[in-house]
This record gives structure tokens, C-alpha cells and sequence, in this order.
């Protein structure tokens, strides 16, 4: 079977490291032949993967098509669904998913809890709505990793705001960010991961370190099980997904966004998961059974992020100490070039004891600097 992937990143890169357990010949289009997954493939194509004819003639090559990021053309993805190729997830979810308005549409269409929000099409709109803080301002096209996001507590905040398409999300009083994976096959059948706690850097806005599964009250979890495969479901896509969602102080659960492919919050199921979310992924384009997505311990994952002040060729410093370290999992990302707030791999660690998962991933953040 001949598969394609759009998009050439990290997430791509362990995507075709779990293909090397299949009998699977893949395609990559990206417009740097440098990108981590450029060596990984059969096939490397270069490039645009928001351009029409590039998306549609690299899908005219192969059986299947998925993504590692959401900004790809949909509109070459639905003539080519239309005349064959397999989609993961479909296109029709792709373009609900990648919009954040809506994204947000979607939710409150279906009666699935979301934060309270209202759509600004501009900063004039916008001004008009300095009651309804404070809360997020989410750009509708084209945030990612952090960026296309603002926290606005008042008026004195409106000049961060975003002139353009945008959500304004009333903010929540959160306890717990949670996210979790979902798969589902072209059967309509469904395997769900445990839910990981999601630790953010508040100054960049980018998952800092995260615990699975996460510790959580029964009836909330319960709650958020049930969204998350709510959303699949309404999605009415295979494909791998991950829900993001907010617990607040009550235990009330609201689901603030979907992303529709392998996801940051899921790396540690490499090595604490059965299967992990990029093997799942393989099962449900080459049909085959889901695979178990059970802890087989608890992890913890910490992100390593470009230093602030260092831009140019990287260097991981303390990389030695880490390797050292029981039960810890390096993954460097094959990235040349460091800059301010930039992915450049991640760490994973298992163990039995909780306690020792947060003293290791702290331990981690402050060894381990990614410089130049």
C-alpha cells in the first residue's frame, strides 16, 4: 500500500518510525528537504502542502493520505476523496477542525460543552465586546504551537488582540488542561487513550511537561471520556484524534479543541502505551485490527524548546546526564537549526511512582537546554 503524508515535522518523523513495522511504501510532501521526516521515507516530494495542484498530484500517487498538520490544501483532499483516495481523517473533518471559528461552530451545534465564546471578525468587533472579559482570543486560521492565542483580562489588553477572524473564548477557572486520543476505524469502532495532564509554559503558550494518565475524580473522567468520543463520533471520521479539555473547579468538563491527527500529547505512547498513537494510526489506514492503547506504566513527557537568546546551529546541552538517567527515553528531532520557542525533541519518562515522574521531568528541564 502506497501512503502519503502531508507535512514533514516531528510528527511525521515518528509517524514513519512506526511504519517501519509494516509493509507499507510512503510518501512525505514538505517544502524543505531538510524537515525530520525528509529521510525516513520511500519518497520525498517537495513541496506546498497549502497549494492545490501539489496536494492533488502528489495524492494522485498514492492509496491513502494523512496529515501531520492541519494547514494543507482541503480542497485538493475532497477531489481526491472524490475520485478514490482514502482521506484520515476525511476532509470534510479536516476543514471544521482547522478553523477555530468553526471549530467552535461545530461544538455548539452539537450540544458538546465548550467554553462560552463569541465570533470576532475584526478589531472593531472586537472592541465592542470588552464586557465579555476576560477571555482568549484564538485566531480562526493559522495558530499553531502557541502562536494565534491572547489572554485578554481587560480592555488594557486589546492592542495583543488579533484584527482578523477570531473566537473570544470566555476563560474558565481550570483545575486540569487534559487531553485525550481517540481512534477510530472506517467500522466505526473506537479505542481510547488515558487522559494526560497537560502543564503549559505560560510565557510561550507551548506544553512544558505532561503526566499520564492523568489524576482525576471518577465523575470527571467519566465526563471527559464521553466528549472525547462524542467528538469523534460527530466527526464521523477514522483517523486518530486528540480532544483537548478543560476540568474546572467544579469537576465540570468542556472540550476547548480537537486537533485531527498524532498530537504532542501523545508521544509518550511510544514507550508507555501498548500501542502506541502513531502505530494506532498505521492500523486504521492499512485496516487493520485497533490496537491496545493501555498504560503499561505511567509517563511523564518534557519538551525540549529552543533557549531563549540562542539562534543558529543546535547544541544539546546536558544531553549526557539525561542518558544516564533509568527509564528515560531521548527523542531529538533532527532539527539543525535552534531558535527561541522551537520544538527540538522531547523526553519521555515511565515509572511506577508519580513522584518520581515530576522529579525527573523538572530534573530534566533544568539539565537539559537546547543552545547553539
Amino acid at each position: 500500500m502506497k501512503v502519503g503524508i502531508l507535512g514533514g515535522g516531528q510528527l511525521g518523523r515518528m509517524l514513519l518510525q512506526a511504519a517501519a513495522n509494516y509493509v507499507v511504501e510512503t510518501f512525505v510532501l514538505e517544502n524543505d528537504e531538510n524537515t525530520p521526516a525528509a529521510h525516513l521515507c520511500h519518497h520525498f516530494v517537495k513541496g506546498d502542502i497549502q497549494d492545490f495542484e501539489t496536494v492533488y498530484n502528489f495524492g494522485k500517487r498514492v492509496d491513502a493520505l494523512t496529515i501531520e498538520i492541519e494547514a494543507v490544501n482541503v480542497d485538493a483532499l475532497e477531489k481526491l476523496e472524490a475520485e478514490g483516495v482514502k482521506i484520515y481523517p476525511k476532509p470534510a473533518a479536516i476543514r471544521t477542525i482547522k478553523n477555530k471559528v468553526t471549530q467552535k461552530e461545530f461544538y455548539k451545534e452539537r450540544h458538546i460543552p465548550s467554553p462560552e465564546f463569541i465570533v470576532t471578525k475584526n478589531m472593531h468587533e472586537l472592541k465592542q465586546h470588552v464586557s465579555f472579559l476576560p477571555a482568549v482570543h484564538k485566531i480562526g486560521m493559522g495558530g499553531y504551537d502557541g502562536k494565534g492565542v491572547q489572554v485578554l483580562r481587560g480592555e488594557k489588553d486589546l492592542d495583543k488582540a488579533f484584527d482578523a477572524p477570531s473566537v473570544l473564548e470566555k476563560m474558565v477557572d481550570i483545575k486540569k488542561e487534559i487531553a485525550i486520543i481517540v481512534a477510530m476505524n472506517s467500522k466505526g469502532e473506537t479505542a481510547i487513550y488515558p487522559p494526560a495532564e497537560m502543564v503549559f509554559d505560560k510565557a510561550l503558550n507551548l506544553l512544558d511537561y505532561q503526566l499520564s494518565p492523568a489524576e482525576m475524580a471518577d465523575k470527571a473522567l467519566w465526563k471527559a471520556e464521553a466528549l472525547a468520543i462524542r467528538v469523534v463520533k460527530e466527526l464521523n471520521s477514522p483517523g486518530l484524534f486528540a480532544v483537548e479539555l478543560f476540568v474546572d473547579r467544579k469537576d465540570d468538563v468542556f472540550v476547548n479543541e480537537t486537533a485531527p491527527r498524532v498530537h504532542n500529547s501523545g508521544h509518550h505512547t511510544i514507550e508507555a502505551n501498548y500501542s502506541s498513537q502513531y502505530d494506532m494510526l498505521w492500523r486504521i489506514i492499512l485496516g487493520y485490527p485497533l490496537g491496545c492503547p493501555d498504560a503499561i506504566l505511567p509517563a511523564s513527557i518534557v519538551n525540549l524548546i529552543g533557549a531563549e537568546g540562542f539562534t543558529g546551529e543546535a547544541v544539546y546541552e546536558g544531553l549526557d546526564e539525561v542518558l544516564k538517567m533509568d527509564n528515560v527515553f531521548v527523542h531529538l528531532y533532527g532539527k539543525k537549526q535552534t531558535k527561541p520557542g522551537r520544538k527540538m525533541g522531547h523526553v519521555t519518562i515511565i515509572s511506577k511512582e508519580r513522584s518520581d515522574l515530576t522529579y525527573k521531568a523538572h530534573k530534566i528541564k533544568n539539565l537539559l537546554k537546547v543552545k547553539c
